[in-house]
């Protein structure tokens, strides 16, 4: 990979990612393959639009193979091996901004399986980057587009 920063992500990210990876190379390729076979059959390729789908669908999945297969070799697993006290990877920590009242829920997880949509908060992310090693009951700073946001540290597990 180009990539010179080191992509962590947990064992259960890893292990989603082996899987993928095997039904891309097993399942996945026997239907496309299928599927060439049956658009070749339908005669002339230069204007055989399923031909050309599935064609352009056979390249996407082989350039993900290729993505998965490099991220496996160069990925490192992280485990929950620090103190629970300081926030490192797979912590789960609830912040609050300013005053407010509302508390923010992240778990720290690498930036490959980053998905604020479920609170997973990559690393690397300013806010990540800022709570790395920090503790319950730490007031940090990071700057946002937006301007610099103050937080507190409530729950660090």
């Amino acid at each position: 990979m180009t990539d010179t920063q080191d992509i962590v992500v947990s064992q259960e990210k890893f292990d989603e990612m082996i899987k993928e990876l095997e039904h891309l190379k097993t399942v996945r390729r026997t239907e496309i393959a299928k599927n060439l076979e049956y658009a070749r059959s339908l005669g002339d390729l230069s204007e055989n639009a399923e031909y050309q789908e599935a064609r352009d669908l056979q390249a996407a999945t082989e350039e993900r193979i290729k993505k998965l297969e490099d991220l496996v070799k160069t990925t490192k697993i992280i485990t929950d091996g620090k103190k629970k006290s300081e926030i490192s990877f797979g912590s789960k920590v609830s912040i609050r901004k300013g005053d407010s009242p509302e508390l923010h829920e992240y778990t720290i997880v690498g930036s490959e399986e980053a998905d604020m949509r479920v609170k997973k908060l990559s690393h690397v992310s300013p806010l990540g980057s800022a709570l790395m090693g920090k503790k319950k009951g730490d007031v940090f700073s990071f700057e946002t587009p937006s301007g610099k946001q103050t937080y507190t540290i409530e729950k660090v597990a």
